[in-house]
């Protein structure tokens, strides 16, 4: 079934009004919840029937073999793998005996909610048990932004039509087994019984699991505690065995009496702290979390929201549907980094075991630079993560006998955990992403204490970077970064990859200005005159090749000499490439996996004219098939630019709907985070045209034709902006902070409190619409509304 037909479009909710067991995978991971820290998967309280159990920890992991048909130097020898942990949401029911299964009986109504505002999942349920017992079941479970080490259940069962006798079973369950997983490289190694037992208990209404993973040696834990209202004569007994703590609450219920449980989970885990430590550190979160109550935590949770959405939320009229997805695609933004606090933001968040729980390059250049503008504190800690792990990367340069920091493809903690160097250890690329997402940083926020204790030694480490792996040729000067692989996994081991080669430019050049500014600690650093000398003059002769003939800028100095894939005899079912064609066929064709040089537009602006990025465009969008989730919003955001409005529209609608539509068919695994942060930057980057560059706001807004008017807020330097376009203008207003100054349509402008200002959007005359390969163009949002 096509997940476009399960949810009724609603504005701030996503709600499944009749069950799919079909698509029950792909709804838990639609219907997970986070907060950064902890992540659970929208799985049913009862437990089955399941997709795909799951709960998850940030950075929690387990070492597994990464095996090699040969091996070479410096190959990673283990990888990191994020683990299913113990599982705390299990609520059972049995209802005279007859234990609650949709399956099972008669499911007369059943409902799922995932409440944006409140940050919520409800689930109310009318079912009949083959004996013919009537009973109504809710259930609205959270994921705390307040408490972090918190998560809680309220759960409730009324009989309808006949006395029953109710049992509860509420449960901590570790090494759940876990089904088969896909052949699909892109799906996470599943570890079986990953966790080995330390401590068991059970008391009252409460229990707690303690465990350490086998080999990678954390150690978590899990605890629960229970609130129980219901008619005279409940009971509650506990017990405890090394992979289970079990809680039943008894009793009898006549119609009209309610039973009312509110189970409070806390996690906690750690590389260095011992198992008292642990077992403490989550009695406390369990003690606080009860004293603040299942009231109180809905309203930190109520409040918490609020103050998000009056700083990010983006109001559309003409298309219910991308409104309804915008908003879903924020709020699994902010789970994923909410309350991640030193640790990544991986590229599923924690919804799902997909990549292995991995972080890659595509949350500096697509997550972070949405946070920050609506939680720059949660991008400031994503770079801190990066920081943390810099003597890592250091020790990865050295062995790539380079200088600098050579930070991992993917990973959890910091070790390389790619098996494959063409498309891992090759993407150099990935540390001037994390260079540019500082840069973005710093020129939105200002924060320069920031600057001295991160910022810097993360530039300064990825500009020697460059100047190891890249050299002056000794005829031209020119510096050129030979051997490398860009965005587009489908080209490997290319030189002068233009995305990586002004990526590496920008990086040097912050690098330079970055010491001049800070001139002491750069010392400590031990940067003298000579090696910022060195970065200033490798970014001024940095290689961009550029094809006079087509006039066109190729991807790298070889791409447009190479034959153009065969489009035609390509068949739909082929599609993704990666997984029915060799990488060495990819590699030696015009075919573009994902956006490359077109990123590299949108990111390096200022390296182009827009005569270029017109004919870049053009050309790109022929060979561009869109196997990655990261492709749509870029294409979005540069056809804005060059006037192609109804194809962002459609670029728009994919990027948005990736998840909530299953366009790729995975989201079984988890959700996809760049492509959810990319849906933002399709409209506030796309539509709104908005650019930060030399640390100033500059916006070109335009709408396509179904959109009749886009609002957005953000944040910038201490002031919180917003901007409402229509058809014909753009109003600028500035609700909180000092006077600034903004680009619209190149004029610039004070905007002032309550001094809006409003601006005329002029027509744009744009050329024929590109073509893309047969079968892959983008669905047309016209159509569908």
């Amino acid at each position: 079934m096509s997940n476009d037909s399960l949810f009724t479009v609603e504005e701030w909710s996503i709600r499944e009004k009749e069950l799919h067991l079909d698509a029950l995978a792909q709804t838990e991971s639609l219907f997970a919840l986070s907060n950064g820290h902890i992540g659970l998967r929208g799985n049913f309280d009862e437990g089955d029937p399941h997709g795909l159990p799951g709960t998850y920890l940030n950075s929690f992991y387990e070492l597994r073999p990464l095996p090699y048909a040969e091996g070479g130097y410096a190959y990673p020898e283990s990888g990191q793998t994020v683990i299913n942990v113990t599982n705390g949401k299990l609520i059972r029911l049995l209802v005279d005996d007859a234990p609650f299964d949709v399956r099972y009986g008669t499911l007369l109504e059943h409902e799922r909610e995932l409440d944006l505002r409140n940050g919520v999942l409800r689930r109310s349920i009318h079912w009949t048990s083959p004996a013919g017992r009537t009973v109504k079941i809710s259930s609205v479970r959270m994921v705390s932004f307040t408490q972090r080490a918190i998560a809680a259940i309220c759960y409730e069962v009324e009989p309808v039509d006949a006395p029953v006798r109710i049992v509860v079973q509420s449960e901590l369950v570790a090494n759940e087994a876990l089904p088969p997983q896909s052949k699909d490289p892109r799906v996470g190694a599943a570890l079986e019984s990953a966790l080995e037992c330390e401590e068991h208990q059970a008391h009252d209404a409460s229990g707690m699991l303690i465990h350490h993973t086998r080999v990678s040696g954390l150690r978590m834990g899990a605890a629960m505690d229970h609130h129980v209202e219901g008619p005279p004569g409940i009971t509650v007994t506990s017990t405890s065995s090394p992979d289970v703590a079990r809680v039943s609450i008894i009793g009898r219920l006549r119609p009209g009496e309610r039973l009312r449980i509110v189970k409070f989970i806390a996690y906690g885990w750690s590389s260095l702290r011992s198992r008292p430590a642990i077992h403490d550190q989550i009695i406390a979160a369990l003690a606080a979390a009860r004293q603040t109550s299942w009231e109180g935590l809905l309203a930190e949770q109520q409040a918490y929201l609020q103050d998000f959405w009056a700083t990010a939320d983006i109001e559309l009229e003409g298309d219910p549907q991308i409104q309804q997805a915008i908003r879903f695609a924020l709020f699994h933004v902010l789970q994923a980094g909410a309350r991640a606090e030193g640790r990544p933001i991986a590229a599923k968040g924690l919804t799902g075991p997909g990549y292995d729980g991995h972080a890659f390059w595509d949350t500096e250049i697509f997550v972070l630079p949405v946070l920050t503008h609506t939680l720059p504190t949660a991008a400031a800690d994503a770079l801190r993560w990066r920081h943390l792990i810099l003597d890592k990367a250091r020790e990865q340069a050295q062995q790539l006998r380079l200088y600098g920091a050579a930070f991992p493809w993917r990973t959890i903690r910091g070790a390389e955990c790619s098996g494959y160097w063409p498309a891992g250890t090759a993407a150099f690329h990935i540390n001037a992403d994390i260079a540019y997402a500082v840069t973005y940083y710093l020129q939105a926020t200002g924060d320069m204490t920031f600057e001295e204790e991160v910022g810097l030694e993360l530039l300064v480490e990825t500009a020697r970077l460059w100047c190891s792996l890249g050299y002056h040729h000794p005829t031209t000067n020119q510096f050129r970064i030979d051997g490398v692989t860009g965005p587009d996994e489908y080209s490997a081991i290319a030189d002068n990859n233009v995305y990586t080669n002004l990526m590496a430019q920008h990086n040097l050049r912050w690098a330079v200005e970055a010491v001049q500014r800070h001139p002491e600690k750069a010392q400590a650093l031990g940067v003298d005159s000579h090696e910022a000398a060195s970065w200033h003059m490798a970014a001024k002769h940095m290689l961009i090749p550029y094809n006079a003939q087509l006039e066109v800028t190729p991807q790298d100095e070889s791409f447009i000499d190479y034959q153009v894939w065969d489009f035609t005899g390509t068949l739909p079912h082929q599609y993704p490439l990666l997984l029915n064609f060799p990488y060495f066929d990819l590699y030696r064709k015009q075919v573009v996996k994902q956006a490359d040089l077109i990123l590299a537009m949108h990111l390096r602006s200022d390296a182009f004219t827009p005569e270029q990025k017109a004919r870049n465009f053009a050309y790109y969008e022929s060979l561009t098939v869109r196997d990655s989730s990261l492709s749509a919003c870029t294409q979005a955001v540069m056809a804005a630019e060059v006037g192609q409005l109804e194809l962002a529209y459609d670029y728009l609608g994919e990027a948005a709907l990736v998840d909530l539509h299953d366009l790729h068919h995975n989201v079984q695994s988890g959700l996809h985070m760049a492509s959810l942060a990319g849906a933002w930057l399709a409209l506030v980057a796309g539509f709104g045209g908005m650019r930060v560059q030399n640390g100033a706001l500059y916006f070109s807004p335009c709408l396509p034709n179904a959109l009749e008017r886009l609002a957005f807020r953000l944040l910038f330097q201490d002031r919180h902006i917003s901007l409402e376009i229509t058809p014909t203008a753009a109003t600028y207003r500035l609700l909180d902070g000092l006077p600034l100054r903004v680009h619209h349509h190149g004029e610039t402008f004070t905007l002032a409190l309550d001094e809006p200002a409003t601006y005329p959007i002029a027509p744009i005359q744009a050329g024929p619409r590109p073509s893309q390969p047969v079968g892959r163009a983008p669905a047309r949002r016209s159509e569908r509304l």
